[in-house]
């Protein structure tokens, strides 16, 4: 999502996309989240290609079903890894429970490991999401902590590092 697409989004002019987006999107957590990318994107450009992506599901309707990144560059992690990238993702409903989130983080695993050499992937994940760590199990991630967030609170952290390849 570039700064032109975050304004219109955020400005409610979401009909001037290439895309369908959710109705009555984004909600209050992800206008925060997308107005904090937007500011980021804006203080370092750079930090574009390693910040949030539509997720858009295949076909001729081209629907926004939720957005994937990083949050931010290498070393921009809650472990405080140098090395390591943290992986984000949100599917909206009704598209849970289908791989879509599954196929996003391999995706950016995959593109970050062939673009940049990033071997050491982190994510946070909330106790009770039990899609979420189930997704982070099945791609091998392993327990290795925990925090607490501010605004989502006690996140447990995993870690995977990978040789050769996602």
């Amino acid at each position: 999502m570039s700064p032109p697409f975050l304004e219109a989004v955020l400005a409610g002019n979401g009909a001037e996309l290439d895309l369908a987006l959710p109705e009555a999107w984004p909600d209050k957590h992800d206008r925060g989240f997308l107005e904090l990318r937007l500011r980021e994107m804006r203080r370092e450009p750079d930090r574009q290609e390693w910040l949030v992506r539509a997720l858009v599901r295949r076909g001729d309707d081209r629907r926004m079903i939720g957005h994937a990144g990083f949050h931010g560059p290498p070393g921009v992690n809650a472990v405080k890894a140098a090395d390591a990238v943290e992986l984000g993702y949100t599917v909206f409903e009704p598209y849970r429970g289908q791989g879509f989130a599954t196929e996003a983080a391999q995706a950016l695993m995959h593109w970050a490991e062939s673009r940049h050499g990033i071997q050491h992937f982190v994510a946070s994940v909330e106790p009770g999401n039990a899609a979420s760590l189930a997704l982070v199990r099945r791609l091998g991630f392993e327990q290795t902590g925990r925090h607490w967030d501010d605004e989502d609170g006690e996140e447990l952290e995993f870690e995977l590092q990978i040789s050769g390849g996602v």
